[in-house]
């Protein structure tokens, strides 16, 4: 009440303009488009064209980090992975993670020919774990 209205008035409140109070949010933006934005633009074209060029022999990792080599590209959207021998799954295209070897396609002709060139003769029969173990051991196997 000792004070009067006029001294507590004289101080005059700072007007900044619209654009001054807009610098900071653009400034944000700016920032958060060539921290996050961008980058992840960029990663996801170079997914896009890694998944475009997969052909049959590469070896690849799918989304549930299941590891095969494709054994034939069915159409734009599914591939067949062979994830051991003779034990083939069709998986989308779009959840391949990442290839991590792109070979040239093997030909069928050219895969019996080395199988034939490499038999010498041996043993084809298939050992079991414990006969493999007692190999290791030095027992008879």
């Amino acid at each position: 009440m000792f004070v009067s209205t006029a001294y507590a008035q004289s101080a005059g409140a700072a007007q900044g303009g619209g654009l001054e109070a807009m610098f900071p949010l653009v400034l944000i933006f700016v920032v958060f488009y060539f921290l996050l934005i961008r980058p992840q633009q960029k990663k996801a074209k170079e997914h896009k064209g890694m998944l475009e060029s997969i052909r049959r022999g590469d070896r690849v990792v799918t989304g549930g980090g299941i590891i095969g080599t494709v054994s034939k590209v069915i159409d734009d959207a599914e591939l067949t992975v062979e994830i051991a021998p003779d034990i083939k799954v069709r998986v989308q295209r779009s959840l391949v993670a990442v290839v991590l070897s792109k070979t040239e396609p093997v030909n069928d002709d050219k895969k019996d020919k080395k199988k034939d060139s490499g038999d010498k003769g041996g043993d084809d029969k298939p050992k079991s774990g414990a006969s493999k173990l007692k190999g290791l051991l030095g027992g008879k196997s």
